[in-house]
């Protein structure tokens, strides 16, 4: 997510501006984002532009775009409307195992977009009911994992990824020719000997890889928009793998989907959740406000200048337009710091994350996730340290801090 995001932004900006130029400007399906260029074929474009989102679903534009020489295909939304997905999927059973974040939210999009999508699961578990809370129905749309398994042309494996390799062995005898089987993210096929998961030779195999939380994937589907997705195929016997991968990707609620394959994926995902998107953030956050508090400020001082500055005020900037524009919309002051102070902190955590991506190639990550997920008190053994955590007095203090502030009209 650390180059996606990059990407996501760039193709977020493009699209806007595609729209705002109108398409007389466009000679080419083709762009070019260089690091320092404000222009758009023969169209310059203002250094920060501040200009309201479009969701570019009624347009075209983007097949191929070029960051630094590099090549990437990407699909929108608009390219599979849903009648044409329906039309790829008529004679499919959609069968979602697992109802985490990821299963819940994937499976039910693609039934509010009219596929035919069963859930499996653990008859009478925490999941079952949550379904049935959601609306579905026992016997008609919600089934037994064994009996989803046997009627699914399409068989979603969004189980956590320890729970793939415990039930794998159910997984098999129902994973007949002719069928297909997605995952969401790489973990089971690439860490194959330690999940022991090795999908028949005669099915189609890809993944629809999600660029957020499950919980985002759903509210960003009711929102009226897409989430960024990765997709990638494995195997292809019919011929039509990839399609019906990026056809699969809208219809879960993506919104632009771009190539890449599964270890790619897995790899970049487990960096990513260790790094600036946890594991990172919450080592940062955590140094900063200990100094603060060290130094004499106060709890809810420390708390503001840490996170809630970066998370209501910051951030959101970037996730707007990038980061060149949260820094235009910063004083200057703070601009002269940030460029004073970057290098030092990325070459003090440089060699930390080269460190990470390393245990993540080798497997290491891999083999400590099952291991520690595969006990049978997992979920209350990280609880405990979750709670722990959430007690710390930055988190007590946020909090607090999160009680004041003003609602939003």
């Amino acid at each position: 997510m650390n180059s996606s995001s990059f990407l996501a932004r760039s193709s977020s900006r493009i699209s806007t501006i595609t729209l705002q130029l109108r398409a007389k400007f466009i000679t080419s399906r083709s762009f070019s984002i260089l690091s320092n260029s404000r222009f758009l074929g023969e169209v310059r474009i203002p250094k920060f532009p501040i200009i309201k989102r479009v969701q570019p679903t009624q347009f075209r534009r983007v097949q191929t775009i070029v960051i630094g020489g590099t090549k990437e295909r990407v699909h929108e939304r608009s390219d599979y409307p849903l009648d044409k997905i329906h039309e790829l999927f008529k004679n499919d059973t959609i069968s979602i195992i697992g109802y985490g974040p990821q299963g819940r939210g994937q499976s039910l999009n693609a039934k509010d977009n009219k596929l035919n999508v069963i859930l499996g699961l653990r008859e009478g578990g925490r999941s079952w009911k949550e379904a049935i809370q959601d609306g579905w129905v026992p016997g008609k749309d919600l089934f037994t994992i064994e009996e989803a398994l046997k009627k699914g042309t399409i068989v979603g494996n969004l189980l956590s990824d320890a729970a793939q390799k415990e039930l794998w062995p159910q997984f098999v005898p129902h994973l007949t020719k002719g069928k297909t089987l997605y995952f969401s993210h790489g973990f089971s096929i690439v860490y194959k000997d330690q999940t022991h998961v090795i999908p028949p030779a005669d099915i189609d195999v890809f993944m629809v890889a999600p660029k957020g939380s499950g919980k985002t994937v759903r509210s960003h589907f009711l929102e009226g928009r897409g989430i960024n997705s990765s997709y990638a195929v494995f195997q292809d016997i019919s011929g039509k793998a990839e399609e019906r991968a990026i056809a699969l990707g809208i219809a879960i609620g993506s919104g632009y989907i771009y190539e890449t394959t599964f270890q790619r994926e897995v790899f970049s995902d487990l960096v990513g959740e260790r790094g600036v998107l946890m594991g990172a953030i919450q080592g940062l956050f955590l140094a900063q406000f200990e100094v603060l508090r060290a130094r004499g400020h106060s709890p809810s001082e420390a708390f503001n200048e840490t996170v809630e500055e970066a998370t209501q005020s910051l951030y959101p900037l970037i996730g707007q337009n990038g980061m060149d524009w949260m820094y235009s919309n910063c004083s200057t002051t703070a601009q002269r710091g940030a460029l004073d102070w970057y290098k030092p902190f990325r070459d003090a955590t440089k060699p930390v994350f080269e460190k990470l991506y390393t245990s993540v190639a080798d497997g290491d990550e891999t083999r400590r996730v099952l291991e520690k997920n595969s006990s049978p008190n997992y979920r209350e053994e990280l609880d405990v340290e979750l709670k722990e955590l959430s007690e710390s007095e930055m988190w007590t203090a946020g909090k607090v801090v999160r009680k004041l502030r003003p609602e939003r009209k």
